[in-house]
């Protein structure tokens, strides 16, 4: 059961780093703008981050094992599709469809093992390990991706999703236990709708506005779209008993500083992604496959300090981690708006060493202040939230980047001249450690904890007896 959840993250964990290393191979394939690749990765994280939430309650309801199976045949499906596809709309419109499954495996998988291994002790050993194959999936990404890029071309990357998730399926079929909720959350369909609509028209307005002008027609409409989403979901998720987001949640602090922070550094990520396997493939002329094997120091330093963090975060609080991360970024990204097509792989090796520390040690800290000082019962809600503001930073770095290095080359398309064309784009994305190094200071302040535990009195009074912290907590430990 470990081990087929664990494939069940890996396959939406590596699709993301694989399909950024075909970015400039489906560039040229279909003659694309910088704007049509920022859709090609955004068109997945969009999707993602819209309906997490939405895919942990139909499990809850409908059963967990059911959900992960049906995310499963999505996302092969969607992968099919994806290799298939004869143009970049329709390769677009494959990437939502694979997020629809791939929204129903991650969120899905963490349940199944949480309700598998009820003993805290294995519980902890197995979300660990499941945890660490996220850190596998992020270093080897990129390495298959530009292997399978590079030999048999980028529809490859989409091809190798399909056999293993049909094995996969079979064999959750075949031993994964059926589960769900005692008490499911109602569905929040006025919600969800909201959600998809700001969330897709802020995007849109990014994305679309270097090719079409600030005050092109359609790139007006989608704002005032956005902010009439906006205030129209604030206003509904006021008066629901059962909100999609719980907006009380944001009256602590601590919460309101992870939702903050996992946005910010996950811009971070989203954004180098995508502008650094562009900079290795079309400024330096690199291969898929040697630009996958560049960024390799990012995943391992990562890998490294994630466990480094969990102990800084159960030994000393978040506010160690959260600040060294913030610095780790505004390093990386100050080194990295210096580069030109002839930088030295030194001063990069330095800036992705520095860059996967920040991100390595981010997380830790964003799980558990996330999840700090909430009810045991609201812990999973709260964790959630959490996991969909990693895809709102996602789907906002790429939006963000991409549109910053459009207004800046010749045409809106790929040019060996890309490298100038970043510096505005990783002095941008300075600003995300800026925040996280604020934040490291403000969530971890007496006054900060008061909220927290004012919030949680306000959400269930019974629940804060010895102060409520959820098993992430331990699993940090």
């Amino acid at each position: 059961m470990l081990l087929l959840c664990s494939l069940g993250l890996m396959m939406a964990g590596l699709d993301v780093t694989i399909v950024n290393v075909a970015l400039p191979s489906i560039g040229h394939s279909f003659h694309a703008p910088v704007s049509g690749l920022q859709w090609t990765v955004d068109a997945y994280t969009l999707v993602l981050a819209s309906v997490l939430m939405l895919a942990g309650s139909t499990a809850d309801r409908i059963g967990r094992r059911r959900t992960f199976i049906t995310g499963l045949v999505v996302f092969s499906l969607g992968s099919l599709s994806c290799s298939l596809a004869p143009n970049l709309p329709l390769l677009v419109t494959a990437r939502a469809v694979q997020a629809l499954g791939g929204s129903m495996m991650p969120p899905v998988a963490m349940s199944i093992l949480a309700n598998t291994f009820t003993e805290p002790r294995e519980r902890a050993q197995a979300i660990g390990i499941w945890g660490a194959i996220n850190g596998v999936s992020l270093a080897l990404g990129p390495v298959i991706g530009g292997a399978l890029v590079s030999s048999a071309g980028w529809r490859s990357v989409f091809w190798v999703n399909v056999p293993v998730g049909v094995v996969v399926a079979v064999l959750a079929a075949r031993f994964l236990p059926e589960s769900r909720a005692a008490r499911s959350r109602r569905h929040d369909v006025v919600g969800q709708v909201l959600m998809v609509v700001l969330l897709a028209s802020v995007t849109f307005a990014i994305i679309e506005s270097p090719d079409a002008g600030l005050t092109a027609p359609s790139v007006l409409a989608a704002a005032v779209i956005a902010a009439v989403a906006l205030v129209a979901f604030l206003l509904y998720e006021r008066r629901r008993e059962e909100p999609l987001v719980d907006l009380r949640f944001f009256r602590s602090v601590p919460f309101t500083a992870a939702t903050l922070t996992a946005v910010a550094v996950f811009s971070a990520m989203g954004g180098f992604l995508f502008m650094n396997t562009l900079y290795l493939q079309e400024a330096r002329g690199l291969s898929p496959f040697a630009a996958g094997l560049s960024t390799l120091p990012v995943a391992v330093v990562a890998t490294m300090c994630a466990p480094i963090s969990g102990r800084l975060v159960g030994r000393r609080g978040s506010r160690v981690p959260l600040v060294l991360a913030g610095a780790a970024l505004i390093v990386s990204t100050l080194l990295l708006a210096q580069i030109t097509a002839v930088t030295p792989y030194d001063w990069l090796f330095v800036a992705y060493v520095v860059f996967g520390g920040a991100y390595g040690l981010s997380n830790a800290p964003i799980s558990n202040t996330a999840v700090s000082g909430m009810p045991r019962e609201q812990a999973g809600v709260a964790s959630a939230i959490a996991s969909m503001s990693r895809q709102i930073g996602s789907t906002m770095g790429v939006a963000v980047a991409g549109a910053i290095v459009a207004s800046s080359v010749a045409g809106h398309r790929l040019s060996a001249e890309l490298a100038p064309a970043t510096h505005a784009a990783w002095y941008a994305l300075t600003g995300c450690g800026v925040v996280v190094m604020a934040v490291g200071f403000v969530s971890t302040s007496r006054w900060a904890r008061r909220t927290a535990e004012r919030t949680a009195r306000e959400l269930n009074p019974e629940a804060l007896e010895g102060g409520a912290i959820d098993f992430v907590s331990s699993v940090i430990e």
